[in-house]
């Protein structure tokens, strides 16, 4: 539960969390899409479903991100890891085929693109994540390095010293 109330659209997201680079978009919820005609469509598409809710959780064996993506499929949603332990996770979900006929009481169900980054801890394997995807919810497994614990040698001491008897 967070303390600190959201302003910007309910995201749980922490604002002081330096491995998240979520991309705000300050206008997003902002403009009703009937109302505002002057606003390119390709704009508004792609801030519809631009805050894919995503969960971040960390184990001793890996990273495990988690994001709901009801009605895509595999096809549609693309992960990457970028040069900098950048993992990205973006996708498009479609509109719906329209029909002439077809009378819409309401639209809830948003469509359009999405993309979020995260930049990974520097113990994260990026050359062995792995996604699944199953039921609407897309899995990332990043694994993560076993921690090294430092190696105690012990240094053998050169040199004698003896104790002369005579000089007592």
């Amino acid at each position: 539960m967070s303390l600190i109330p959201s302003y910007f659209g309910g995201r749980r997201t922490n604002v002081f969390d330096p491995f998240s680079l979520d991309n705000w978009d300050p206008f997003d919820g902002f403009f009703n899409t009937s109302a505002v005609a002057n606003v390119p469509a390709s704009a508004q598409e792609t801030s519809a479903f631009a805050n894919a809710r995503i969960d971040w959780k960390e184990t001793p064996e890996a990273h495990v991100f988690k994001a709901d993506l009801p009605g895509l499929k595999k096809e549609e949603v693309k992960v990457e890891v970028e040069e900098g332990k950048i993992l990205q996770i973006s996708g498009e979900r479609s509109k719906e085929h329209e029909e002439k006929n077809d009378k819409w009481h309401r639209i809830e169900r948003s469509s359009g693109k999405f993309l979020r980054r995260f930049r990974l801890p520097e113990n994260a394997k990026i050359d062995q994540v792995k996604a699944s995807m199953e039921n609407g919810v897309l899995t990332v497994t990043v694994p993560k390095e076993e921690e090294r614990k430092p190696e105690v040698k012990a240094v053998e001491i050169s040199g004698s010293w003896k104790l002369d008897m005579k000089k007592l």
